[in-house]
């Protein structure tokens, strides 16, 4: 796993192997930040990494300047390695040991980016239940965005906030935004 860009571009991080995560892959995570890097000027956002894992996607907004990072897993493993390596970066990440779901029904912080990266075999309600909480708690800044990370058998047809999709291999990145009329 390496950091794509930023201050620490082309540093490598390594996980322990026996941590419950499937990181996103280099390739997904480059296409991800191009595509945030068109509407968002990294420097000072807040961020909210759910289902954090390794805390790859963290690392990778830290490294680009982002303000502050929340990572929330459920995995005690998971919080002291992303503990340990925002110390040694010195990034500015909190990790959050919690459920997530929890976590987002009692949260009342607003972030300009939240990313979601639930294990793939999660039931669609679920998935469902993460977007539809984000907004009805309106968790995002009003030019936020909630990102989330799914196999191509999840389908987010019925979600009003939908904005677009992208689709790499087997992985997909739906992109919710407050949707003005």
């Amino acid at each position: 796993m390496r950091i794509i860009s930023g201050k620490y571009k082309g540093r490598r991080i390594h996980p322990p192997k026996n941590l419950p995560v499937r990181p996103t892959t280099d390739m997904s995570k480059e296409s991800l930040f191009n595509i945030l890097n068109n509407h968002f000027n990294f420097t000072g956002l807040t961020v909210l990494d759910l289902f954090a894992g390794t805390g790859n996607i963290s690392y990778e907004f830290a490294s680009r300047g982002a303000a502050h990072i929340t990572a929330v897993d459920a995995d005690f493993g998971c919080i002291k390695f992303i503990r340990q390596t925002a110390a040694e970066f010195d990034f500015d990440i909190t990790p959050i040991k919690a459920n997530v779901f929890q976590f987002v029904e009692k949260s009342n912080a607003k972030y300009d980016i939240i990313f979601a990266d639930p294990p793939y075999d999660l039931e669609q309600g679920k998935f469902d239940r993460i977007a539809a909480t984000v907004f009805e708690k309106g968790l995002l800044e009003d030019d936020g965005m909630l990102i989330i990370e799914h196999s191509k058998y999840t389908k987010f047809d019925s979600q009003p906030h939908l904005s677009f999709q992208k689709h790499y291999g087997g992985s997909v990145f739906s992109f919710f935004e407050l949707l003005t009329e």
